[in-house]
């Protein structure tokens, strides 16, 4: 009975054993069972978002169509736009830089726009602005009448047009969901202002708090660029136009004696000095950066430019030139015209020179 006692409990606490063991692992397996099922229920969720209706899609566009709004960064001109994507814009940095070198500002911050076309794809949005960067023709400019054997249009468009807009395009991830017009405007809040009452309020979105706070209290600081002093103080009355070696130089002054007066000067888009004439006579000039901004660098080429080439001739190789006689050209041979129709050397006395003491006006 001993034994059997000693067997059947030994044996018990086998199976107790086992069984703990058992359920120590069937715990961890239980657990990560569990997120797996959460983790795949939230992606089930994720992927459930309705896709854009036709009715929202009319909504949208008739919300957004035409609609004034304020810019809150720069777009470039050309057939390049903005992206927009996860609050991320491309290009930006570098890429941006040499995008408005390259085809110049089409709208810059604070500037007032409009929303001239929406166009909606499986995965993003269009948002054309200004006319967007492709002119489109009118209806009527594709009427033509035929008379003599061609075509003529009743409204020719212009070859030479060249528009001013841009575009931003909206992405999402693999389609475009269910929005309502105001989730869409915080979509889009970091290159469209739709809530402010004036340029001023949304381009002071767009500065550092640094300048955004000069700007609100009518100061200049060295740094600071052309927009940012006329916004800080309005367009100068007065501008005189200097140069200091071979730097040119404009002093913007604002401003009128026995009153205050400041004397801004700016080089290139910069401000790199700001003289302060008080009212008792005491002068303070700033001339040390108090702001930095990061601005575009263009890049000089150190090739030699390219010589100008001879215009073409309907003469033979070695025929005279009717005008060589009357021009007391002995050789008859005609000289390289200049680029531009540029006059003869100021120190020549022959026909067409200006004299030896001529001065051009411009400087």
């Amino acid at each position: 009975m001993a034994f059997g006692f000693y067997e059947s409990g030994a044996i018990i606490g086998l199976g107790s054993a086992l069984g703990c063991f058992m359920k120590s692992l069937y715990l961890p397996v239980t657990f990560t069972f569990l997120l797996l099922c959460v983790v795949l229920a939230s992606a089930d969720d994720s992927k459930s978002l309705p896709h854009l209706s036709a009715q929202t899609r009319r909504d949208l566009i008739h919300s957004f169509d035409a609609e004034l709004i304020y810019i809150r960064t720069q777009f470039p001109m050309g057939k390049r736009g903005l992206t927009l994507k996860d609050g991320s814009l491309s290009p930006n940095g570098k890429d941006l830089r040499e995008l408005m070198e390259m085809w110049g500002p089409s709208v810059k911050p604070g500037d007032l726009a409009r929303i001239s076309a929406i166009i909606i794809k499986h995965d993003s949005i269009r948002f054309e602005i200004n006319g967007g960067p492709v002119k489109k023709q009118k209806w009527y400019q594709h009427i033509s009448v035929s008379a003599g054997g061609g075509d003529t249009p009743i409204a020719p468009s212009d070859a030479q047009a060249n528009p001013r807009g841009s575009y931003v395009d909206l992405v999402f991830d693999h389609y475009v969901p269910e929005l309502k017009p105001q989730d869409l405007k915080s979509l889009l809040w970091p290159v469209f202002d739709f809530n402010s009452k004036s340029a001023l309020e949304s381009y002071l979105e767009t500065v550092p708090p640094k300048v955004k706070d000069a700007i609100q209290n009518h100061r200049v600081l060295v740094g600071m660029n052309r927009e940012m002093v006329i916004y800080s103080k309005g367009r100068a009355p007065k501008k005189i136009r200097e140069k200091d070696g071979e730097t040119d130089y404009e002093d913007w002054i604002y401003g009128e004696p026995p009153e205050t007066v400041d004397f801004v000067r700016v080089v290139g888009d910069e401000v790199v000095r700001v003289e302060t004439m008080k009212v008792n006579g005491e002068k303070v000039i700033r001339t040390a950066k108090e702001v930095d901004l990061d601005r575009p660098t263009v890049a000089k080429s150190s090739e030699p430019p390219a010589r100008p080439v001879a215009a073409p001739s309907l003469r033979r190789p070695g025929e005279e030139a009717p005008e060589a006689h009357r021009t007391g050209n002995p050789d008859g041979k005609q000289p390289m015209p200049l680029p531009g129709g540029s006059p003869p050397d100021p120190g020549n006395d022959g026909p067409g020179s200006r004299g030896p003491n001529f001065r051009s006006s411009f400087h």
